[in-house]
């Protein structure tokens, strides 16, 4: 009777890779859903920390239906964002180009640290331009920065972000994102509770690990050969090489991940009436626009984490009832 050949479920995923440090703390968002209604698309926020609560259970379906029920929540502060620029792309053979873009007359001077925006032309002429070649364009997006300073962080620079917009139109949106130029825009205009939302962040970072901790490989007998905490063979003798499978050692975590579908349990203005005794841990205290997310999110506190209209969520929303929050 021939030897059997020994079979083993392989640990790790392959479907992150390489797995590197992410490039930016402000995580880009490479696909948008398309919405008819005429509004932004995301939003931005700072994690603050975690609660929990006891909300009414509406899922039809559910096993709970119509039961008080445990909820973890994530706390997110979302002061308004900036809208400061407005850019329409092009479609070309290989994929969008940018046709141009106008910046707002009055920015926050805290946007210095970030760019140096264009003095000329000026937004009026530059909007002009712009709607004349209108009809090149296949799509109308804005650029907005967020505003540390109303936060409990204890930030000054912001971030600037690309956000897409919903609509029917190319004209609809040129429109909008023109009434919007230099403006505020709260929270409640772009979320309602009870919605689901994506949310976008770069993970924790942890560092270099070895392949037990980065990819959750069996720790070897005590007398085998060389090491205990590695794979037992890297690969063969001809071709002599490694192959990108196997586990090895690297950097863990500090990469964008996508959280789907995590549903807005409450929008709140006034973030002390959320805040722990002595503020939440590594954070401190939220003071203005919040957000409550039910789940888990990425991220360390005082991490940004960027939220977009749910991409695979269902037409209905239903808004939660909260009969008991913890603070």
């Amino acid at each position: 009777m021939g030897r059997r050949k020994k079979h083993a479920p392989r640990r790790g995923s392959l479907a992150f890779r390489p797995r590197a440090r992410a490039e930016t703390l402000v995580p880009r968002i490479r696909y948008w859903p398309e919405v008819p209604e005429t509004k932004l698309l995301g939003f931005a926020g700072y994690k603050a920390g975690m609660t929990y609560g006891f909300v009414i259970e509406n899922e039809p379906g559910s096993r709970d239906y119509g039961k008080e029920v445990f909820c973890p929540l994530t706390v997110v502060e979302t002061p308004p964002l900036r809208i400061c620029a407005l850019r329409t792309y092009e479609a070309t053979v290989d994929d969008l180009r940018t046709l141009g873009e106008v910046w707002a007359e009055k920015l926050p001077k805290e946007l210095g640290r970030l760019v140096k925006p264009p003095n000329k032309p000026s937004p009026k002429e530059k909007l002009a331009d712009l709607e004349k070649n209108l009809h090149r364009a296949c799509d109308v997006r804005v650029l907005a920065c967020t505003n540390p300073r109303e936060a409990g962080i204890g930030k000054k620079k912001p971030e600037l972000m690309e956000i897409a917009l919903g609509g029917k139109s190319v004209e609809e949106k040129f429109q909008f994102a023109k009434n919007l130029l230099g403006k505020t825009v709260p929270v409640t205009e772009v979320f309602q509770e009870g919605q689901l939302v994506d949310a976008v962040a770069v993970t924790k970072g942890k560092g270099f690990a070895g392949p037990v901790k980065r990819f959750g490989i069996r720790i070897l007998q005590k007398k085998s050969r060389k090491t205990v905490r590695g794979v037992g063979t890297i690969g063969p003798w001809h071709p002599a090489l490694v192959m990108s499978s196997v586990p090895r050692a690297g950097q863990l975590g500090f990469a964008r991940r996508t959280e789907l579908n995590k549903k807005i349990v409450k929008i709140g203005v006034n973030g002390s009436e959320i805040t722990p005794k002595g503020g939440f841990l590594r954070y401190g205290r939220v003071k203005g626009p919040y957000i409550l997310l039910k789940g888990s999110i990425p991220g360390p506190p005082k991490r940004l984490i960027r939220l977009r209209h749910a991409v695979r969520a269902p037409e209905k929303i239903l808004k939660p009832e909260i009969t008991y929050l913890h603070v």
